[in-house]
């Protein structure tokens, strides 16, 4: 029997059981036995984010350059990182897409909204959602991506950037690896509630949003100002001491990984089973509503700030004052 529960209505072709409970760490008092199986559930088992350390480990020791290499800047290298950065963007994202959406290899299961990507419409670059996305990932995208990992590498390649090594310092290591993503959901979080002052949205962050029915190219498709904000998370690693492979693994969250959690399916399913996290439906409520849900899970700051949207229809009501109040 395939593990696809879930609910159809009239908005959604797939939404998980409403309203959406709070899976967020951060949680008052703490529950020793949700964050043990928070923990088993997302570095115990052959995650999203074990999958990206497993890229993370074998690209740094084959593909990327070395810390001496990047003592100096010079166009091998850099370009040597462009490409890889390049590639790793292309095979996430043009994967998922290739399966999800060209091949169809799941069909509907899943997906949470019924519209596909758009073609022939004049509100995107080329008249197509997908070219659109292609084109600001891959050249305003990949070049952010790269240009904040370049310098990063060099601090750490002249010693400005504190380092460590995962023998030298194995506990700080593994903390750094599980905390990364919590630093990068408390970083989008404020970085997105500043895109969506007026002003801000209107120039800058209303590009990303033109994907309200989302796939794989639309999570890393943004404006250039909007790229060097949300890359910029990057810039932790100048402070807190943190190892290349520590490096690689943020960068391939923040690139390829958007790819991932904007697939607009909820898992991959294999053999009728749900195998990998993919994307949430409390993202795709932002998506489709604006002005809610603007960080994630693992953080609280929309529950805290009243700007969550639990998928009822009473949060749809507040949520489209709360814009028109904004947007007036």
């Amino acid at each position: 029997m395939s593990d696809t529960t879930g609910k159809q209505s009239r908005e959604w072709n797939y939404h998980p059981d409403l309203p959406l409970q709070d899976p967020s760490v951060f949680r008052w008092p703490p529950r020793p036995g949700f964050l043990l199986r928070w923990f088993a559930r997302n570095w115990l088992t052959l995650s999203e984010r074990v999958m990206m350390v497993i890229l993370a480990v074998v690209t740094w020791l084959t593909l990327y350059p070395s810390l001496e290499t990047a003592q100096s800047f010079a166009a091998g290298w850099i370009l040597q990182t462009w490409a890889l950065n390049m590639g790793l963007v292309i095979a996430v994202a043009g994967g998922l897409h290739w399966y999800f959406y060209m091949r169809k290899g799941q069909g509907m299961i899943l997906k949470f909204d019924r519209r596909g990507q758009a073609k022939g419409n004049r509100l995107w670059s080329f008249s197509n959602q997908v070219h659109d996305n292609m084109f600001w990932s891959l050249t305003s995208g990949v070049f952010f991506l790269t240009a904040f990992q370049v310098v990063t590498m060099w601090l750490m390649a002249n010693g400005i950037a504190p380092t460590i090594t995962p023998a030298s310092n194995p506990v700080w290591f593994v903390m750094t690896l599980v905390l990364l993503p919590i630093w990068s959901a408390f970083h989008f979080y404020w970085v997105h509630r500043l895109l969506h002052v007026p002003f801000l949205y209107k120039y800058v962050h209303s590009l990303h949003h033109r994907n309200v029915s989302i796939g794989p190219w639309s999570g890393f498709s943004m404006h250039p100002v909007e790229h060097l904000l949300y890359v910029s998370s990057l810039c932790i690693h100048w402070i807190v001491p943190t190892d290349p492979i520590l490096l690689i693994f943020h960068v391939i969250y923040l690139g390829p990984g958007a790819a991932m959690t904007h697939t607009g399916y909820e898992d991959l399913l294999i053999k009728d089973k749900r195998r990998l996290a993919l994307g949430t439906f409390y993202h795709q409520l932002h998506h489709r509503y604006y002005e809610c849900n603007y960080g994630n899970q693992e953080m609280p700051w929309d529950r805290w700030f009243g700007t969550f949207h639990d998928g009822s229809d009473d949060a749809t009501a507040t949520t489209r004052a709360r814009k028109k109040k904004m947007h007036a």
